[in-house]
């Protein structure tokens, strides 16, 4: 079944997923709060900023973060002054580009959720004195309750599926930078099949019931019976 490198790289897949996704709800939550009301010019290229993974291929993604992030990268360069050393090749690289890749994911169902109440419950809560972030607090985010457990839902599933961007920054590094997908992808170059199976298999037991609690919810939501 599974063997130490296999439940290593399960462990390293669930944290990353785990802080991934509570990153990009407090990254994504003003953004997309932002997306859905404003009437700014520079809301049309900022969304398409954000949708960028959605059609870039991963390993552009990854390839261009690399270079950012390397010793001869900005971010490189800052982290190195400020004496955090490089972030390339290791578990805090990994989030960065874990946060970038999912960043749609995360942010377009909560603007849908958002742009889906309106204006006229904020409008009510403002002559009821309300301010702007208590109506944010107790308006908005319970009402935007379904799209919330969306983005989290599909926040953690794309991080747990990525390939390409984690083996761009993070390498091959055992209970480091290892996750499920490149494990599955060492089994298979090893021609190691059988543990191959066992990791792949759960990989799409878990897409199945990821996508089975979004449609149970969608249809919850609707009323059906």
């Amino acid at each position: 079944m599974f063997d130490a490198s296999d439940l290593g790289a399960i462990w390293l897949t669930l944290k990353l997923a785990s802080v991934t996704t509570l990153i990009l709800l407090l990254v994504g939550t003003p953004l997309a709060w932002w997306l859905a009301r404003t009437r700014s010019w520079w809301r049309g290229p900022i969304g398409a900023v954000v949708a960028l993974p959605l059609v870039l291929p991963p390993t552009v993604i990854g390839f261009y973060l690399l270079l950012a992030l390397g010793p001869n990268g900005l971010i490189g360069q800052t982290t190195a002054a400020l004496g955090l050393g490089s972030v390339v090749f290791s578990f805090t690289g990994l989030v960065i580009g874990s946060v970038v890749y999912s960043l749609p994911f995360v942010v377009q169902p909560l603007q849908n959720a958002f742009g889906a109440i309106g204006r006229r419950p904020l409008e009510v809560a403002a002559t009821l004195r309300a301010s702007p972030w208590d109506s944010f607090i107790h308006v908005a985010l319970p009402l935007a309750r379904p799209g919330f457990i969306t983005a989290s839902i599909l926040g953690f599933a794309h991080t747990v599926g990525e390939f390409g961007v984690v083996l761009m920054i993070g390498g091959n590094i055992p209970d480091k930078t290892r996750v499920v997908s490149v494990q599955i992808f060492d089994h298979v170059e090893a021609m190691e099949y059988a543990q191959a199976h066992w990791l792949a298999g759960a990989m799409l037991v878990f897409s199945f019931l990821v996508l089975l609690m979004l449609y149970a919810g969608r249809r919850d939501k609707a009323g059906w019976s």
